[in-house]
């Protein structure tokens, strides 16, 4: 919504800056012509006080402890929906009806395996190598075998390009956690639901039955809810910034997984997962 101008002056030049104001969050001020009428720049490192573009998706207050997916409280949706629910909400922008759900179920159900050339890549790592470093490297690779769906500028493609991550990602990973302890890779079983069909191949072996827990798998479903989107945080910004250039979709989620590795980022649940087994 336009909330109106603001003037911005600097050595006896000024600028008519727009002021917008999102749905919930601070107002924003345009700052797309300041260069062009007054030869500055705004320096913000970290970008703390800036807004990169609009969206509709999520919102997120960390202090006042809100997180909206398309308007709906995590707390509602993790107690209600399962993780694909939460996919197709971010990815359409409503939740599905029934017959929604269920297609989109069995489509992305249907690309849970991959190519059977890609396990042979596992064996170019040292079986300690950082999981990180295997799905930058994994995650990066499907765009060498999945080519029907690398140009961003069809919709079509872009899609199919979504749909085969979200159903690829937990694959892959089960494989990095597989190779690291020396366990063989175990298909994915298309009538498990999708935290489910994690813990499966994460933990089952080919010797005996795995019983999944109802339990772990919801709360590995609330997981995944609770990060299915977290706004314009390094990664998700590292993608975009990617994207910027064309790139394919599996190059750019490959980048944001490599943010993620960060220290600062994703790599601080890391150290505390790695203080908790100290402990």
């Amino acid at each position: 919504m336009d909330l109106g101008t603001t003037v911005w002056e600097m050595g006896g030049r000024q600028c008519v800056l727009d002021v917008h104001t999102g749905t919930m969050g601070p107002h924003a001020i345009d700052i797309g012509k300041l260069f062009d009428q007054t030869g500055a720049f705004t320096y913000d490192p970290g970008f703390t006080s800036t807004a990169s573009c609009e969206s509709e998706i999520t919102f997120i207050d960390g202090d006042a402890g809100i997180l909206l997916h398309r308007g709906y409280p995590i707390e509602q949706l993790a107690e209600h929906g399962d993780f694909l629910e939460i996919c197709y909400l971010l990815l359409y922008g409503e939740l599905p009806t029934k017959a929604q759900k269920d297609n989109f179920d069995y489509r992305v159900t249907r690309h849970t395996m991959v190519h059977e050339q890609m396990p042979h890549f596992f064996t170019g790592f040292r079986r300690d190598a950082h999981p990180m470093a295997v799905m930058c490297g994994l995650v990066g690779a499907l765009s060498a075998f999945y080519h029907d769906c690398t140009d961003i500028s069809d919709p079509y493609q872009r899609m199919v390009a979504s749909m085969r991550l979200i159903a690829k990602m937990p694959t892959i990973a089960a494989m990095a956690y597989k190779y690291h302890i020396g366990q063989p890779f175990i298909y994915p079983k298309n009538e498990l639901n999708f935290a489910a069909n994690f813990l499966h191949m994460c933990f089952a072996v080919p010797c005996e039955e795995y019983k999944i827990n109802p339990v772990l798998a919801r709360a590995m479903e609330r997981i995944f809810i609770l990060h299915a989107d977290h706004e314009q945080n390094a990664s998700t910004s590292t993608v975009r910034l990617a994207g910027s250039s064309g790139a394919n979709p599996f190059a750019c989620i490959a980048a944001g997984i490599a943010c993620l590795w960060g220290p600062a980022h994703g790599g601080a649940n890391e150290a505390a997962l790695n203080m908790l087994g100290e402990i």
